[in-house]
């Protein structure tokens, strides 16, 4: 049984995926926030807040 935390934390799980995201080269997405983000999408909502906020400051 894994040992876990105070906060019922898998301590050996953490200590894996923080091991996994450290070898990750940059601009890989290997961690779970990686893989459950739609990094086209997010460029494209931060085009347009740009926008929006070049628009208010004319």
């Amino acid at each position: 049984m894994p040992k876990k935390t105070k906060a019922n934390t898998d301590a050996q799980q953490v200590k894996k995926q923080n091991q996994q995201s450290a070898q990750a080269q940059p601009g890989q997405y290997g961690t779970e926030f990686g893989e459950e983000t739609n990094v086209e999408e997010v460029k494209k909502q931060n085009q347009r807040s740009q926008k929006k906020k070049q628009q208010q400051t004319k």
